[in-house]
């Protein structure tokens, strides 16, 4: 029945309507692009769009079609409803597959059995559904029995029932395992395929129970089988899991999946069949080697569910020594056309390869960027295409601490699993989803334990800092999707024994409950008892070298926004070029000192006790310049003046509460404190006095704080230090603000100067984050040296949402399309990005070398500095541990501007 295929097999690409053109697409793909023709990964999926490609190419692919992600978005505009002619078109396909196969689909005789199988434009691994060994019945099972083997064809039909009960007809997986289970252990066996014919036979009637004690029914007709599949993969778009994995991952603006509909090759004929899952090379290190793990006699949904633990890939040379060559011979082929890393799916029929899927594969930030540096050496990439190979989240996940000393805590190692996704990670012990989202609310971190994890999982899993499973191998779905996200993850820890409903787990003769901690190291399997200490990570080896060559490309500097000289020191470690923003209400909670004396400003009655309280704020902010000037010898250094409304200040609580800890800490009577508090109340504070306004109407705040700049600038001068010093006035909305804060700062200046007998150069200039100012910005631009735009505020304010309570209604807009991204993580093009353009066009149009930037969140979010850098900006500025990855942005930017 299943010999003499053909070594290779065309795809057959079946379009909503346009089969035709469909198929003369799939022979468009780009010879020299790494991610093929990115049109047909949008309307076959990765999937789809692959396997027409590994066909082409030459390698062994089972026959079959794609139906277009345009068919699924049609489908769910006509409320969950096929279009007409689509199942037409589909048999039609099918026909194809028969006349290639020389079999028939539903025919006793010589049965034909299809898989249907999810994928979407963008990789969502385990998200969406799949259904395999369609086409069987009860007779044609009969048939598949005489053909090949009868073990084989009640074991193919078992697993049709349960996957087809499961994902088609919404009936409990568990109910099937239940009687997997209990059969197996009547008969004494502890592996599924230790069961014989008689046994899957009787397996298959249970089964049959399940459905009619569900009140459900199998459909015997094969045709009818194929359509109910097709619906439920298009159903799976809109699953929980997969909505929760778009999210997570801000997967936004894709039509849907795709769906291939493929001839099953079997890796559960026997012996010299087997099924597998590889990776070019390893996705946890990036070393060079084949990294992956089979299983023989079996199908691939059991590696990848982690029911079986595999053996690894490098056995099966001895397994099956020609197919392990075959699969090297196609893995260099895959590797060297795609360019990248390879994850791929393959199956052993009767000793011959079949090639079932391959992608770019997922993988952790050090290997990211290993891959990337040994490709280029390696000579088969470019510098540029090594740069765009690594994500912004690869060297997010370099930047996380690992453990400090891992000799130390060898004594309470208490068991090892397979070293899944690196890392170090350490939190509390929790058993359900659920729990790990709920912790992660709370401020907790949280290990997720579970014997396996399944797709609906994936909510707890990124809310915890690890993942430990008893169960699955280095491929199973934990693994996967865990090295995707950069979490840690130790996988098959076989001696640990989970009892999720005591909610307790023993390993290494202890026993573990629900909030006790753990620490893993997802670099070598070992599951350690208690919290174990953290050190910061450091840019060295593979991710130095990537670095420099991010630094050669980039045109945009990448500066840090950071308040005390612990937090420059630490930027320029990662390569930060200045300091683009320093908030200096944050150096006042840095003590209860500094504390007490401003709310002693606070509560002044007038101008002169209010100069007492600034006085001794003076030395505490001219220190705190000082260490951060000397931190940035010979780099620029740009100083926020007071931001925040006043109230901000006092503690909180009660009224008469605070009232009372005001009166006892500053002695004086708790009615004028009182008193005070209710005349600082704002109705809306955000949009009250605050920024330049504090200034203009108590000059003497920024009088102390420029003198505090510019007496730390003359002392670290002293000390052969070169301060560059930028002064920023905050919350500007017009040039006659502007005017008075820059007139005050120039006079104070002046009188440094004049006392000290030396100066120092400075540029005094403005936080452009009032729209008015933006659309004033040529006026403006007369006074300011530099613009640095504060896109929080202008998002908030270009909005109307207040960044405080936007949480109440965001996630509808996002739901429903309203808007395809939170305006506070990647920047507005459409609204605030207008507003940045037009105000640097207008500003430089005053002022030819007025320096601009960026010192909003968005500084650190990729496609908003891919924006900012096309808009002319100068420079970002984001938190320390972003700028590597600011940096990298911004040379993905430059090289994406040379392909437009």
């Amino acid at each position: 029945m299943f010999q003499g295929m053909p070594p290779t097999q065309k795809i057959t690409l079946l379009g909503v309507r346009a089969l035709t053109a469909v198929f003369q697409r799939v022979f468009h793909f780009g010879k020299e692009g790494t991610d093929g023709d990115k049109s047909m990964k949008a309307l076959l999926g990765g999937k789809g769009s692959n396997l027409a490609e590994m066909s082409r190419i030459g390698l062994s692919v089972p026959p079959g079609f794609t139906i277009t992600t345009e068919t699924c978005q049609e489908y769910n505009g006509l409320g969950k409803q096929l279009p007409k002619g689509l199942m037409e078109d589909v048999m039609a396909g099918v026909k194809r597959i028969e006349k290639q196969m020389d079999m028939k689909f539903g025919d006793e005789g010589s049965p034909l059995l299809v898989s249907v199988r999810s994928g979407a434009a963008v990789s969502m691994p385990g998200m969406m559904d799949t259904v395999l060994n369609l086409g069987l019945n009860d007779k044609v099972v009969e048939g598949l029995a005489k053909r090949a083997s009868k073990r084989f064809a009640y074991d193919s039909y078992r697993r049709l029932l349960d996957m087809f009960g499961d994902v088609v007809l919404g009936i409990n997986h568990n109910l099937f395992e239940e009687q997997l289970e209990e059969l197996k252990e009547s008969k004494g066996v502890s592996t599924d395929n230790e069961l014989n014919e008689d046994d899957l036979k009787e397996l298959i009637a249970k089964y049959k129970q399940v459905y009619l004690n569900c009140g459900k029914e199998f459909p015997e007709d094969p045709n009818k089988q194929l359509e109910l599949a097709i619906r439920a993969v298009f159903d799976s778009w809109d699953s929980e899991r997969a909505k929760a994995y778009r999210e997570i991952n801000q997967i936004h603006g894709l039509l849907g999946t795709a769906v291939t509909v493929q001839s099953m090759v079997f890796g559960n004929l026997g012996a010299t069949s087997g099924t597998g899952v590889l990776f070019s090379r390893n996705p946890s290190t990036g070393e060079n080697k084949l990294y992956g793990e089979y299983l023989i006699n079996a199908q691939g949904e059991d590696v990848v569910a982690g029911i079986r633990t595999p053996s690894a890939i490098s056995t099966l040379e001895r397994e099956m020594p020609q197919a392990y060559k075959s699969l090297l011979d196609n893995v260099d082929k895959l590797e060297r056309h795609y360019m990248d890393m390879q994850d791929i799916e393959f199956t052993i029929q009767d000793q011959k390869l079949f090639m079932l899927q391959c992608r770019n594969g997922k993988r952790t930030g050090p290997a990211a960027v290993k891959i990337a540096v040994d490709m280029f050496k390696e000579g088969l990439i470019t510098k540029d295409q090594a740069i765009m190979m690594v994500e912004s989240g690869h060297l997010d996940q370099l930047l996380h601490p690992q453990f400090e000393d891992q000799n130390k805590y060898k004594a309470r190692v208490i068991g090892k699993g397979l070293p899944a996704s690196p890392g170090a990670a350490v939190g509390q012990v929790v058993f359900s989803p659920e729990d790990a989202e709920a912790f992660k609310a709370q401020g907790g971190a949280a290990i997720l334990v579970r014997a396996d994890t399944t797709p609906e999982d994936v909510g707890g899993m990124h809310a915890s800092e690890g993942i430990l499973t008893q169960r699955g191998g280095m491929t199973s779905h934990a693994a996967v999707v865990a090295r995707g996200w950069g979490k840690t993850c130790v996988c098959g820890c076989l001696e640990m024994k989970v009892d999720d409903k005591k909610k307790i787990f023993t390993l290494g003769g202890k026993t573990f409950k629900e909030g006790d901690w753990i620490s893993l190291n997802g670099n070598t399997g070992e599951v350690i008892e208690g919290k174990e200490p953290l050190s910061p990570p450091t840019i060295s080896g593979d991710l130095s070298t990537f670095m420099s060559w991010v630094d050669e490309r980039r045109k945009l500097k990448v500066f840090t926004n950071a308040d005390t000289p612990e937090d420059a020191a630490e930027a320029r470690r990662n390569g930060a070029e200045g300091i683009g923003l320093v908030r200096t209400e944050h150096m006042f909670f840095a003590s209860d000192d500094r504390l007490k004396a401003v709310r002693q400003m606070i509560m002044a009655e007038n101008v002169e006790k209010r100069k007492v309280a600034l006085m001794k704020l003076l030395p505490f902010q001219r220190a705190d310049f000082e260490g951060i000037f000397t931190a940035m010898d010979g780099h620029t250094v740009t100083i926020r003046l007071l931001d925040p409304p006043l109230h901000e200040f006092l503690p909180n609580g009660e009224m008469k509460d605070v009232c009372q800890m005001m009166a006892n800490e500053l002695g004086i009577d708790v009615a004028a404190v009182n008193d005070k508090i209710n005349k600082l109340h704002e109705t809306n504070p955000m949009l009250g006095l605050r920024g330049c306004r504090l200034g203009i109407v108590h000059p003497e705040i920024s009088e102390m704080q420029a003198r505090a700049i510019f007496e730390a600038a003359l002392n670290v001068k002293a000390k052969g230090i070169k301060p560059v010093v930028d002064i920023m006035v905050p919350l500007v909305g017009s040039v006659t603000e502007l005017e008075n804060q820059a007139k005050l700062i120039r006079s104070t200046a002046e009188t440094v100067f004049t006392e000290r007998g030396s100066r120092v150069e400075y540029k005094v200039g403005t936080m452009i984050e009032i729209p008015r100012a933006a659309l004033l910005a040529g006026e403006v631009a007369k006074v300011a040296e530099f613009f640095s735009f504060g896109t929080n505020d202008l998002t908030q304010m270009t909005f109307g949402f207040s960044r405080d309570d936007v949480g109440s209604f965001l996630p509808t807009y996002l739901a429903n399309g309203i808007l395809v991204s939170d305006p506070f993580q990647v920047l507005d093009r459409k609204g605030v990005g207008q507003l940045i353009k037009t105000a640097i066009e207008n500003g430089r149009a005053t002022r030819k070398d007025l320096k601009c930037g960026i010192c909003g969140e968005h500084g650190g979010e990729p496609s908003s500095i891919e924006f900012v850098s096309g808009a002319g900006m100068d420079y970002v500025s984001c938190s320390p541990f972003r700028v590597p990855i600011a940096r990298l942005a911004a040379a993905q930017a430059e090289i994406k501007k040379g392909k437009h």
